[in-house]
């Protein structure tokens, strides 16, 4: 069991490490706007590399599909285009409130709700004995990490200068809960596909490549509202002509390709780790995925400069909240690992 709690844990850390680094490729790309990145991203990411997977590691994929209940394939599909709604909603969220408020909300809701509900009500036996009470003490561990992040985030805007006013701030509010919420159901979409998963493995897929066929199908309805969100900016702004320009290079759209593989090559290692971790690995890998890729992204931060000119009291806050994020990893595993 020790063994086996070790490797999943391992492979889940791995997967939020990848996940939390996409977007780390985009800092390079200064000649394209955010719609340009972010629709190269999307195509790669959500709709090309997760069917070329599934379709290289799910034997007779077209049956697993044929042989899913219609109610299952509903509810991946509705799980995955909600989350894609949610990853839009995130950058509106942070705009009207701030990167840093913004993204401890969401990432905390995300976190909580995407494990706790399902624990309610596919395993509510569980809930107030050991892996339950361990969950929910994670989460309130992990929740005073964001808080501490959100501090450190706020300290570094004021100390660099960079805040500004935020219009409509209890609009962006609701924004980042609903975010937080829809952002969550990535997670629904793989711990309710269960029986997808386990067709899968009777087509003769390999025990890690069992959650392929979900993540195909979830992702790729969360592929629709990212696109259109993209081609709506790219007609608004007249933006289509910069994928032309000579500026660019052949490294810019490999840029934005990178980005998509980084983020799938996460969420697939996470479900491999989820897997790994036995029938509750997809409700206890999820907070410690979203810990994970909440440190990769202030590690990529510090690298990228963003922490230049901070304050000794915004590091001390921001390395704080970091530690703490460990902290509800292990007390979260020891609920997994009873």
């Amino acid at each position: 069991m020790g063994h086996q709690l070790g490797w999943g844990l391992t492979l889940v850390f791995v997967g939020g490490m990848l996940n939390g680094s996409f977007g780390a490729p985009m800092k390079r790309l200064t000649a394209w706007r955010w719609e340009n990145s972010w629709l190269i991203y999307a195509i790669s990411g959500l709709l090309i590399l997760p069917w070329l997977v599934a379709l290289a590691t799910v034997p007779h994929l077209g049956g697993v599909f044929q042989q899913s209940s219609v109610a299952v394939m509903i509810k991946v599909a509705l799980f995955g285009f909600a989350w894609g709604i949610g990853g839009l909603l995130f950058g509106q969220g942070m705009a009207r409130v701030g990167l840093a408020l913004g993204f401890a909300l969401i990432l905390g809701i995300t976190s909580s709700f995407g494990a706790l509900l399902p624990l309610a009500v596919l395993h509510h036996d569980q809930l107030w004995h050991r892996p339950g009470l361990a969950l929910m003490a994670g989460t309130v561990v992990m929740s005073v990490g964001l808080v501490l992040l959100a501090v450190a985030g706020k300290r570094r805007e004021r100390d660099q200068a960079a805040a500004s006013e935020r219009s409509n701030f209890a609009v962006g509010l609701i924004i980042c809960f609903l975010s937080g919420i829809f952002s969550a159901m990535l997670n629904f979409a793989f711990v309710f596909g269960e029986e997808m998963r386990q067709l899968t493995l009777h087509a003769g897929a390999s025990t890690a490549m069992s959650g392929n066929a979900i993540w195909a199908l979830g992702v790729s309805f969360g592929f629709l509202p990212n696109a259109a969100y993209c081609v709506y900016l790219l007609n608004k702004n007249h933006t289509w002509d910069v994928y032309l320009g000579k500026s660019s290079g052949i490294g810019y759209p490999l840029g934005g390709a990178l980005m998509g593989v980084l983020w799938f090559s996460g969420i697939m290692i996470y479900g491999v780790g989820a897997d790994v971790l036995g029938s509750l690995g997809g409700i206890f890998g999820w907070p410690v995925f979203i810990s994970t890729a909440i440190i990769a992204g202030n590690l990529w931060g510090f690298l990228s400069g963003e922490w230049k000119g901070a304050s000794r009291a915004a590091l001390t806050y921001c390395l704080t909240g970091i530690g703490i994020l460990l902290l509800a990893i292990v007390v979260i595993s020891m609920g997994n690992g009873s």
